[in-house]
């Protein structure tokens, strides 16, 4: 499977492939961004797929790629099991819950919970 445009929930969601490319840069996230534009208002990018950085929170990583989802007004979903990460740091537990309250980025351990995110954000 290539990332792809599906339709879910109603939206129309970039899914992207789990065995794509890493995102490890912030052209990575404008790249998807880019793609989105194509029709969808959301990406779902598997939590595989994020550079190592992206959970340690000093790199400052995640603040920059999630700044580009929310500059452009693109929602970005990040899917699939981070415990091990969220394990290790409080920083990154605060930081998850905090985006599960909005609108713009979410935290999600499979397609179906986004799914229900999606239905739930009508």
């Amino acid at each position: 499977m290539s990332d792809e445009i599906q339709e879910r929930a109603g939206v129309p969601v970039l899914v992207c492939d789990p065995l794509g490319p890493p995102v490890a840069t912030e052209q990575d996230a404008l790249d998807l961004i880019g793609a989105a534009f194509l029709g969808a208002q959301v990406v779902a990018v598997p939590a595989n797929r994020l550079d190592e950085r992206f959970f340690s929170l000093g790199t400052r990583f995640a603040g920059d790629v999630m700044q580009k989802f929310v500059n452009y007004r693109v929602r970005l979903a990040i899917v699939g099991d981070i415990s091990t990460h969220l394990a290790d740091s409080s920083a990154l537990r605060a930081l998850v819950h905090e985006s599960n309250q909005g609108g713009q980025i979410w935290f999600v351990p499979d397609l179906d919970a986004l799914d229900a995110r999606l239905r739930a954000a009508r």
